[in-house]
């Protein structure tokens, strides 16, 4: 496989380098996304990376969607979220991760029916500790509660 940007983030958060770093997950790793196209946008990876979900023999895959849906009930927590969009490509980063969007209903009316490639990623904030390190605690306690 390939070396991908998932490939490097995991390897960063092994080695605890990864600044958006959420938490160590039964199947991976919990980090903000680079950009926060909405507050609290998170993805899941595996550890180890793997090319896609049917890769995964059949433990490995329960423990993926468990984590995926554990990290969408902190991010509901932490984010107040009516809902979260969750979504797995892997088309331009060949490698196995999972979107997770957190979805307000306080969001303008013309943002409440898009999917989030719709938006201008670009004006998004990226990530920073200053400006979501309290988010991302907020995420990582939730998590913690959950076990």
């Amino acid at each position: 496989m390939t070396p991908t940007a998932i490939h490097r983030i995991v390897a960063r958060c092994r080695a605890g380098r990864d600044p958006a770093l959420v938490a160590r997950m039964r199947s991976g790793w919990a980090v903000l996304g680079e950009r926060q196209v909405f507050a609290g946008y998170c993805l899941l990876l595996p550890d180890p990376v793997v090319s896609h979900l049917n890769a995964l023999a059949a433990d490995g895959r329960r423990a993926f969607l468990e984590d995926m849906a554990t990290l969408g009930d902190a991010l509901i927590d932490a984010t107040g979220a009516i809902r979260v969009n969750y979504a797995m490509f892997g088309n331009a980063e060949p490698a196995l991760h999972a979107h997770l969007f957190p979805r307000r209903d306080d969001e303008p009316q013309p943002l409440r029916a898009l999917q989030p490639w719709a938006l201008d990623w670009n004006a998004a904030p990226p990530y920073s500790a200053a400006l979501h390190g309290d988010l991302q605690r907020l995420i990582r306690a939730a998590l913690a509660r959950r076990g």
